[in-house]
């Protein structure tokens, strides 16, 4: 079985690409980072460690690299010839691949595949894989679209496991921690033969999706930002200070409220997977920086993101959010300059009132709501 793998980071090597050789599949990573690509098609595998006590391995084999930018057409064969196409490349890249898997669907059609291909998007992001549909139907003629709706799915999928920025001698090495989910919508599937061993098919994705996004995601910003704001580094520094740990359990205690209102979790169960979110950020063996978590804040600020979202639909309920406010507050504090957002978010706020950044960035109309984060970040 062949699978045809955007992204060849840490994540794509490290999480994705270990599930799929597990299932027996050989993987075309495709990439334009000449480096990892050209290690992939030298070596055909590499080694996985987890990120625990005994420092388990993980050998993947049976993989090479494409790179797109000089090997398009490699990549559309490729397309072609897969029984299954991922991606982990980041939601902004999703776009820019889109023209490449589609013009391996229009050869599918061309040469009568009769074969039903999924792909999925497993990114940080609801809806990842609609999203790279409507990308990919934009270099769709007319006549493609019969044979894309017969034999072509884009199921959604939501995936979880931590991942740190890391250097190796070995530019293949990657650690990860042992935890890992990836769980997939079975009902917007086409290759329903393919169940991959590692992985849940639910009927329903976004009950999971927003489990993940508004308690690991939420939490993990959560100890960056709060991390940040008192001068650590790293994640597993920040959270052995109380106030950080406790800032945490706060915000995952308000956010555990809305997702058992709204999709009726049930409470003990949720507090247990919320108590395994708390022990995977504590994690001695990982060694994750701020910064990488704590990026791109403007985007992390958004209308339908990890704080911005559930801060929304708790006030709906007439639920709490006081925790998740002060974080929120934290965020425009907080200064990287190596990090392109957080240089934007500075120049907004020098060049504009706090209300009108607030408003832009966020996306909020709600004029109370507004006030209370002014409230807030006047506060830190």
């Amino acid at each position: 079985m062949q699978a045809t793998h955007f992204g060849a980071g840490n994540i794509g090597r490290g999480f994705i690409g270990e599930i799929l050789a597990a299932n027996g599949f050989a993987i075309h990573f495709v990439d334009i980072n000449e480096t990892i690509i050209d290690a992939l098609d030298e070596r055909k595998g590499y080694t996985i460690e987890l990120a625990e006590e005994a420092h388990r391995t993980i050998e993947v084999k049976n993989v090479d690299g494409i790179n797109n930018k000089n090997q398009p057409e490699a990549v559309v064969d490729a397309v072609f010839e897969s029984d299954i196409v991922t991606t982990a490349i980041g939601p902004n890249i999703l776009p820019f691949i889109a023209e490449l898997i589609a013009k391996g669907i229009q050869k599918r059609r061309a040469a009568n595949v009769e074969k039903p291909l999924d792909v999925i998007a497993c990114e940080n992001m609801i809806g990842g894989s609609a999203f790279l549909q409507k990308e990919v139907a934009k270099y769709l003629a007319d006549e493609d679209q019969p044979y894309v709706t017969e034999w072509i799915g884009f199921p959604n999928a939501a995936v979880d496991r931590i991942v740190p920025l890391q250097h190796h001698e070995d530019p293949l090495f990657v650690s990860v921690e042992p935890f890992c989910e990836w769980v997939i919508d079975e009902s917007q599937m086409k290759a329903k033969a393919i169940h991959l061993q590692g992985v849940e098919y639910v009927p329903d994705l976004e009950p999971y999706i927003e489990r993940k996004l508004f308690s690991v995601n939420t939490g993990h910003a959560t100890v960056a930002y709060t991390g940040a704001y008192y001068g650590y580094k790293t994640i597993d520094e920040a959270i052995q200070d109380e106030r950080v740990l406790n800032q945490l359990k706060a915000v995952l205690g308000e956010t555990g409220d809305l997702l058992i209102h709204k999709w009726s979790f049930d409470p003990e169960v949720h507090a247990a997977y919320q108590h395994k979110i708390e022990g995977r950020f504590e994690n001695p063996y990982i060694s994750d920086d701020i910064t990488r978590v704590a990026r791109t804040p403007i985007r992390k600020l958004g209308y339908d993101e990890r704080f911005i979202r559930p801060i929304r639909e708790l006030k709906e309920r007439g639920l709490r959010y006081q925790h998740l406010l002060e974080v929120v507050g934290m965020i425009f504090h907080y200064a990287d300059d190596n990090d392109q957002q957080s240089v934007q978010l500075a120049e907004k706020l020098a060049a504009n009132s706090l209300t009108e950044v607030i408003k832009e960035v966020t996306g909020l109309n709600d004029d109370a709501l507004v006030a209370e984060i002014e409230e807030q970040v006047k506060a830190k």
